[in-house]
């Protein structure tokens, strides 16, 4: 494979989050034993949000689903691997049952590196979701179209200066830089 790509290998850290019309609740300053208050909605409306990051470059990549299966999970690499063609990419994911599917047909340009079961803390890209539910909290939306816009706008607003101050660990990017990638 270095043959082909060269020094054109890329680290890519992948996970999906749902994100739905369900109020995220989150602390709020309030006085000693006062509960927050907030907008609260209960309906169980939502949509997931596949991404892909590289912690070195701060680069991202996202899309959104209806739902989490083997097949979303197939189209979104196969529109990565369609967005950058002339490298190959290193993913690391969960043993989610998405991800698992006999039935997925991964891309040549693609490879998956299964991080350990039950260890999200490994995954650099649950930060970048914190920080997305971060900016969800307390909002009220009135319908998924309106959520999307939301999602969408701080996609697009998401700078490689956040992702790399979120996912750059000492010990992923000295992994990396011994593996040459």
């Amino acid at each position: 494979m270095r043959e082909r790509y060269g020094h054109r290998i890329r680290y890519w850290s992948q996970d999906e989050t749902r994100i739905g019309l369900m109020t995220v609740q989150r602390r709020k300053i309030t006085a000693s034993g006062v509960k927050p208050l907030g907008p609260v909605q209960w309906r169980f409306l939502y949509r997931w949000l596949y991404g892909v990051i590289d912690p070195i470059q701060g680069e991202h990549f996202m899309l959104e689903f209806s739902h989490l299966d083997g097949i979303c999970f197939e189209r979104f690499l196969q529109r990565l691997s369609q967005a950058y063609p002339d490298e190959l990419h290193v993913i690391q994911l969960d043993n989610a049952p998405a991800h698992i599917s006999g039935s997925i047909e991964i891309p040549e340009n693609i490879r998956l590196l299964f991080q350990p079961p039950y260890s999200p803390e490994l995954n650099p890209i649950e930060r970048v979701w914190l920080e997305l539910k971060r900016s969800l909290a307390w909002k009220h939306f009135e319908s998924l179209e309106q959520l999307q816009s939301h999602i969408s706008l701080w996609v697009q607003q998401l700078e490689p200066q956040t992702i790399c101050s979120l996912t750059q660990w000492d010990w992923l990017i000295d992994a990396l830089c011994v593996a040459q990638i």
